[in-house]
C-alpha cells in the first residue's frame, strides 16, 4: 500500500485494501470506460454516468455542450469514480457479506478542451474500444464538435479499493451455513448487425479486441 496523495483522498473505511499507486489506478480505469461524475449545481448535488478514457496521466470524459454538469464542472472540484464488481462474498453473518471489487475515486478541478485537442482525444477514445474504428467512420462535422464537450482531469488526487478471495469471518468458523465466492464476469455478447446496413459492408475484424473487465 502506498502513500495517500492528500487527506480527502486517504481511504479511512478498509483502509487495508486500499492502494495509490498509478499502476493500479490506471488498470481499473483502462478495465472499465463507464464512470460516475458527483459535483454540486445550484446547491444540490448530481452524480452523472459517462464514459472515461485515460491517456497517460490523465482522465477524460465528454458529453454534450449543453449539458449543465460539463458547463459547471470546469469552475468546481469533482469526484470521478470508476467501480467493478468482481464477485459476492457469502459469509457466515450479514455483518461481513461482501462483494469482491476494484475501485477507483479521484478528486480535482477538471478543464475543458478545445478544437484540435478536442477532436484528438475524441479519436483515443473511439479507437480504444475498437482499434482504428474513428478511421472507418464518416468524418466528423465542425458542428458535430462545437456541440460536444471534452473534460480533463490529471490524475493526481486518487485512491483504489481492491477486494478479492474468501470472506473474513474466522470467528464464526464453526457456524454450520455455507459459505464462499460467487463470481460476477462481464460478458461480451456476439455483434448484432444493423439491418440497416449496406450491402457487402464487413463487421470490423478489430472487434474482437473490444473488451470490459
Amino acid at each position: 500500500m502506498s502513500t495517500p496523495p492528500s487527506e480527502r483522498a486517504r481511504v479511512k473505511r478498509y483502509h487495508q485494501i486500499a492502494e495509490y499507486d498509478a499502476a493500479t489506478i490506471h488498470a481499473i480505469l483502462d478495465a472499465m470506460p463507464l464512470c460516475h461524475v458527483g459535483y454540486v449545481f445550484n446547491g444540490s448535488p448530481y452524480v452523472t454516468p459517462t464514459l472515461q478514457w485515460r491517456d497517460g496521466d490523465r482522465i477524460f470524459w465528454h458529453g454534450s455542450s449543453a449539458s449543465r454538469m460539463l458547463e459547471n464542472a470546469e469552475c468546481q472540484e469533482v469526484c470521478v469514480t470508476i467501480s467493478l464488481y468482481d464477485g459476492l462474498v457469502m459469509a457466515r453473518s450479514a455483518y461481513n457479506y461482501n462483494i469482491n471489487h476494484r475501485s477507483v475515486m479521484i478528486f480535482g478541478k477538471p478543464e475543458k478542451l478545445v478544437d484540435a485537442e478536442k477532436e484528438t482525444q475524441l479519436r483515443h477514445m473511439v479507437n480504444r474500444t475498437i482499434p482504428g474504428q474513428w478511421e472507418r467512420l464518416r468524418p466528423v462535422k465542425p458542428q458535430e464538435l462545437k456541440a460536444t464537450t471534452v473534460l480533463t482531469m490529471k490524475i493526481t488526487e486518487a485512491s483504489a479499493k481492491l477486494r478479492s478471495g474468501q470472506p473474513d469471518d474466522d470467528e464464526d468458523a464453526d457456524f454450520p451455513v455455507w459459505t464462499g465466492v460467487i463470481p460476477v464476469r462481464y460478458e461480451i455478447g456476439k455483434p448484432e448487425a444493423n439491418p440497416k446496413n449496406l450491402p457487402g459492408v464487413e463487421m470490423p475484424a478489430e472487434t474482437a479486441f473490444f473488451k470490459i473487465g
